[in-house]
C-alpha cells in the first residue's frame, strides 16, 4: 500500500513537472519569440480581413514591404501596415504609382475596388517632406502605409513609426476568416 501511495505521488509529480515546463516554454515563446494576433478593420485588405488570425515573429529583421505589428503612436492599440520606407528612404507617391528612392514600384497587394466612381487615385500624391516635413525616413524609424488605401488610417496621418514601438512581423495568417484586434480602419 505504501508502494502504490509513492508510485502514485511520482506520477503526480512527473505530470505536475511536465504541466509547468510546458507553460513556461508557451509563455517564453510568446514573450520572446512569437504571438498570435487577431486583425481588427479593413485597413490591410485584401492582405488580411476583420478578424484574420496572424502569427507575429518578435526576432525578424524588418524589410520594405514586410507587414509589421506596432504599438499605435496616437492611442493604446496595435496597427498593423506595410513598410514602404525603411531608414534614409525617400518616399513619393504619383498618380497611383509608388516610388521609393526614385524607383517605381508596382504595389500588387493594394486594394484598388471603390464604389466612389469619383475616386480617380486609389493613394493621393505626396512626397514624405510635403506630407510628414522631412525628405528622408529617419533613423530608427519606418513610413508605413496600409494596403486598403482609401481606409487606412497609417503614417500619411500620425508620421513614422519607431522602431521601438514595433511588436513584431506578420509571418503567416493561421485562421483566415473570409465574411475573425489590431488597428483601426
Amino acid at each position: 500500500m505504501q508502494e502504490e501511495k509513492t508510485d502514485f505521488k511520482k506520477e503526480l509529480f512527473s505530470y505536475i513537472k511536465i504541466i509547468v515546463i510546458t507553460v513556461l516554454v508557451v509563455l517564453g515563446c510568446k514573450q520572446f519569440l512569437f504571438a498570435p494576433i487577431k486583425v481588427q478593420g479593413a485597413s490591410m485588405y485584401p492582405t488580411y480581413e476583420d478578424k484574420d488570425i496572424i502569427i507575429v515573429s518578435k526576432t525578424s529583421k524588418i524589410e520594405r514591404f514586410d507587414q509589421i505589428v506596432f504599438k499605435s503612436p496616437t492611442e493604446d492599440e496595435f496597427y498593423i501596415k506595410r513598410v514602404i520606407g525603411l531608414p534614409g528612404d525617400t518616399v513619393e507617391m504619383k498618380d497611383d504609382i509608388l516610388y521609393v528612392n526614385g524607383k517605381a514600384y508596382e504595389e500588387s497587394y493594394v486594394n484598388r475596388e471603390t464604389d466612389d466612381p469619383n475616386h480617380l487615385r486609389i493613394t493621393e500624391n505626396f512626397t514624405l517632406e510635403a506630407l510628414l516635413g522631412k525628405a528622408t525616413v529617419p533613423e530608427d524609424s519606418y513610413f508605413v502605409l496600409g494596403d486598403n488605401r482609401l481606409k487606412s488610417y497609417d503614417s500619411r496621418h500620425y508620421g513614422f513609426i519607431s522602431k521601438e514601438a514595433v511588436y513584431g512581423e506578420s509571418k503567416l495568417t493561421v485562421y483566415p476568416f473570409k465574411h475573425f484586434h489590431i488597428g483601426r480602419e
